[in-house]
């Protein structure tokens, strides 16, 4: 049940008209400040700057380039971290952004989609990050500055309120997340109970996505002569029952969610060795997308396609082929570099999790109509949910349509709404008892 009561819901509403004009200026200003996957460090300074302009009881930027800031209650209880990440994807090709400028940060009335995708007017902050996550990532911050108003105006704040700016979240590997929570939080004596994503979700409760795994499958063969290709053995016919099998057979059989949907599989790279005209192939290599869903793991993933690996090995004795997750080694701005899988757990909440609940009648008591919804990408939330197994749900003003397009923009309306929500998923989540922080369990 909510424990807002009417005054501290008049405050809410009352400090966030305040701030709303700062918080658009400042949502521009992240737009206008380019941060692809490496390069955030002028955004991480511009959000250290502005959580101590907005009188942040502690912020600070660890040794990976992440972003920390802390307002401390006037009570004990929960830590609940608000999570964005500061990287964005490449903007592409100029010309394809009907005049915008990709890192313009313009402010315009213009055609956007309603909170369930219908055609609609309003006023929108344009640019690349907008949707993914900059704005967001604005709200976040500022939904802080809210509970110091709400504090110096003497309101209860229970528990601490955690922004995290996580660099190099694009890539999907998590890796500027892993470092935050399982290096930086226990040398600076920090935890954390819940989490709260600000990827797109429409105003609406996220609870889950699938997971990723990226596949590399070596199928060999041995070169000979392009004009007497009998001699040798063709990696790339010997791929063909391979891919067959896994389009025809592996896929079509991938369980179902009800809320996420399906697991899947595409195939979405095709390279070969040596690669030249006149040499018969003696590598064919296969690049996987696996979507996974609760319960599956990349170890799973990978013996399904052993398991078709190994029969046509039996019929086939000149086939051989091997599999394994894919890797990457990521360099942050710091300099700090990691090898990392590309393996993304897939997680999902209950809609009736005390944490789920208790921040559905935070929004009820704001005045906001309550809805439910599964990302279709992945997340830094498969750290805190799928690994963690902590509390995590997805409430943001941007909309997943618009992420990595040239049509990036968010809704300033949505902003305000969600900096009301945001203070009252806070203020009510921290007033709740431990069956709210449970693990988070599913089949």
């Amino acid at each position: 049940m909510s424990g807002l009561d009417k005054n501290i819901k008049e405050a809410i509403q009352t400090i966030s008209n305040q701030l709303y004009p700062e918080m658009i200026v400042f949502a521009q200003k992240l737009v206008q400040t380019p941060s692809i996957s490496g390069t955030e460090f002028d955004l991480s300074a511009l959000n250290l700057a502005e959580m101590e302009k907005l009188g942040y009881d502690e912020v600070f930027r660890d040794n990976h380039g992440n972003v920390v800031g802390l307002v401390k209650g006037t009570e004990p209880g929960p830590t609940i971290m608000y999570n964005s990440h500061m990287d964005h994807v490449s903007p592409g090709d100029a010309a394809n952004w009907e005049g915008y400028d990709p890192y313009g940060g313009l402010i315009d009335v213009c055609t956007v989609d309603s909170q369930n995708k219908q055609p609609d007017e309003a006023e929108c902050i344009h640019g690349r990050g907008a949707s993914d996550v900059k704005c967001g990532e604005a709200v976040q911050i500022y939904t802080g500055g809210l509970l110091v108003k709400l504090r110096e105006q003497g309101f209860p704040v229970k528990g601490t309120f955690m922004f995290a700016g996580v660099v190099q979240e694009e890539p999907a590997e998590m890796v500027g997340m892993l470092h935050l929570v399982d290096k930086t939080f226990p040398e600076k004596g920090l935890d954390y109970d819940a989490m709260v994503s600000s990827e797109a979700t429409s105003l609406k409760l996220y609870c889950g996505h699938r997971g990723r795994v990226e596949m590399l499958i070596n199928v060999y063969g041995r070169t000979s002569h392009g004009s007497a290709p009998w001699l040798g053995i063709n990696a790339i016919y010997k791929a063909i029952p391979l891919i067959t099998r896994i389009k025809e057979e592996l896929y079509p059989g991938l369980p179902t969610d009800p809320e996420l949907g399906q697991a899947s599989i595409s195939l979405n790279i095709i390279e070969c060795s040596p690669g030249a005209l006149s040499i018969v192939p003696d590598r064919c290599m296969l690049s996987l997308d696996r979507r996974t869903l609760p319960g599956e793991t990349a170890e799973s993933a990978m013996a399904q396609i052993q398991e078709i690996i190994n029969e046509l090995a039996e019929k086939d004795p000149e086939f051989k082929a091997d599999v394994a997750v894919k890797s990457a080694e990521e360099i942050s701005y710091t300099g700090l570099a990691y090898n990392v899988p590309k393996d993304m757990d897939p997680w999902k909440i209950s809609t009736e999790h005390a944490f789920v609940k208790a921040a559905a009648d935070a929004l009820v008591a704001v005045g906001q109509t309550v809805e439910y919804g599964y990302w279709d990408f992945g997340t830094d939330a498969s750290k805190t949910c799928g690994i963690d197994r902590k509390p995590t749900i997805g409430y943001s003003p941007m909309q997943e349509q618009y992420a990595h397009t040239p049509y990036d923009k968010c809704r300033t309306d949505f902003m305000k709404i969600a900096l009301e929500g945001n203070a009252a998923i806070y203020l009510n989540t921290s007033q709740q008892g431990p069956e709210a922080f449970e693990k988070v369990e599913w089949k």
